[in-house]
């Protein structure tokens, strides 16, 4: 019957933070490290057959040599702290990207730190004395939902190569996987427009950034962006630019405009949607079922409505 040991992993506490504790490190010899024993058996096998007393100093100096070796491998991972860095929310398929924040409270570097996912290369760094410094762990099997960061594996083969100690470790990190961009999609649901195609607006209460129409007589109220200083400079007093604004145009995106498609291709599709009406700038709603965004622009918008198709049938 085969046995399983369990992982010895180390979890974040309630502040985020995985301290490395010393009861929770693996070490153990590289080939490297293997052959360096057994040279030095071989040494000692040969000292013993011919009795050398220089055999028996190598031997016993090489010996001291590897012990002491491990002792700072397993030095250069214990009481090291790592926190959740930043995240960046990701379409479903694309790899992504977690910070790692690692914290060397010793008066001394941390060389050789070596961090890796599952079926992912390692990333290495060098710890420089009392400070912090980031690690960037990427995914490549991102599904829509919330990503959670896998247990990695912190390594070091520091200072000779001829040990490895490593330990996992458990980070509490997610980041939100938003749906494949479809197929494009009209903007439907009832298309608003103001009553006029065009508006003549004070420039006081716009951003102005339309065709300009004219001035007129400064008012108490007005912005000094909006005052047209060329006029004021030629001593005909104060005059206000006057723009006009485009219609705005308002869209809903919804669910039961997209009958027929499964779930993943709706949200996909809604998800196009939702790209393209914010690339194009105009104000857009989105309805799933018992969920209701109203329209509204920005990337703050954007990032809701993208998060409320993440999350759809999740939570």
């Amino acid at each position: 019957m085969a046995l399983s040991f369990p992982y010895r992993k180390c979890r974040a506490d309630r502040h985020g933070v995985a301290l490395i504790a010393p009861r929770k490190i693996y070490i153990f010899p590289t080939r490297y490290g293997l052959l360096y024993g057994l040279l030095v058996f071989l040494i000692l096998l040969i000292s013993v057959n011919y009795a050398n007393n220089p055999g028996f100093l190598l031997t016993f100096l090489l010996a001291g040599l590897g012990i002491v070796a491990m002792l700072h491998t397993w030095r250069n991972l214990v009481n090291l702290r790592l926190s959740p860095g930043r995240t960046a929310a990701v379409f479903a398929g694309q790899p992504a990207a977690f910070e790692v924040r690692l914290h060397n409270s010793r008066e001394s570097e941390r060389p050789n730190i070596r961090l890796r996912l599952p079926v992912n290369d390692e990333v290495e760094t060098d710890l420089p004395a009392a400070m912090t410094s980031s690690i960037t762990l990427h995914t490549r099997d991102t599904r829509r939902g919330r990503q959670q960061l896998p247990r990695f594996q912190l390594s070091t083969h520091y200072p000779l190569g001829l040990l490895r100690a490593w330990c996992y470790v458990d980070l509490e990190m997610n980041l939100l996987v938003y749906p494949t961009p479809g197929s494009a999609m009209p903007l439907m649901g009832g298309t608003d427009h103001n009553s006029d195609d065009h508006q003549q607006v004070n420039a006081g209460n716009s951003s102005g950034s339309d065709d300009f129409i004219g001035l007129r007589q400064y008012r108490e109220g007005d912005t000094l962006k909006q005052i047209n200083w060329k006029t004021y400079a030629r001593e005909q007093g104060l005059h206000t630019n006057l723009f006009t604004v485009s219609s705005v145009r308002r869209h809903w995106l919804e669910w039961d405009s997209l009958p027929g498609m499964e779930t993943e291709e709706r949200l996909s599709t809604l998800c196009r949607g939702v790209v393209d009406a914010s690339e194009r700038q105009h104000e857009y709603g989105l309805r799933l079922p018992g969920v209701e965004i109203k329209p509204a622009s920005g990337e703050s918008h954007r990032h809701r409505c993208l998060a409320a198709l993440a999350l759809y049938g999740k939570e």
